[in-house]
């Protein structure tokens, strides 16, 4: 059974907007990159959201205060993701795509990649989730 937009409180087509993440998988990083040349976390789910109406800040730490806070057990497609990796305070920002999984720019590797919430290194630098609308 698929979650309707109602379920998971969504104003916008969340698998859709998955779809849209997933389609850029292999993008390269590129600090301060905001389009499909390169992209940073930050840039990276400002522009696919932009693609669907939502408007994000460009700054993590903005987009973390963005939508409203919800719990790990509430977590659906859409939904932003954030980690402490760089700082103490939150500094990444990832895309949750359904199951254990986000999709993310990261720059450990160089590409737009799918990851997973309980990989050891991402459970314990998880900070919290937003949800948009």
């Amino acid at each position: 059974m698929v979650p309707s937009r109602a379920a998971s409180g969504h104003g916008f087509d969340e698998y859709a907007l998955v779809g849209t993440a997933l389609s850029l998988r292999g993008t390269p990083y590129r600090n301060g990159g905001s389009d499909p040349s390169g992209f940073d976390c930050s840039g990276f789910t400002q522009w696919v959201f932009a693609r669907y109406g939502i408007a994000l800040p460009r700054d993590v730490r903005a987009q973390y205060r963005a939508g409203a806070s919800i719990p790990p057990e509430d977590l659906a497609p859409g939904d932003l993701v954030f980690f402490t990796t760089t700082d103490p305070d939150v500094s990444h920002v990832a895309i949750a795509i359904g199951g254990d999984q986000f999709i993310h720019a990261p720059s450990s590797t160089g590409v737009v990649r799918v990851e997973h919430l309980s990989g050891r290194y991402w459970a314990e630098r998880y900070v919290g989730a937003r949800r948009v609308n």
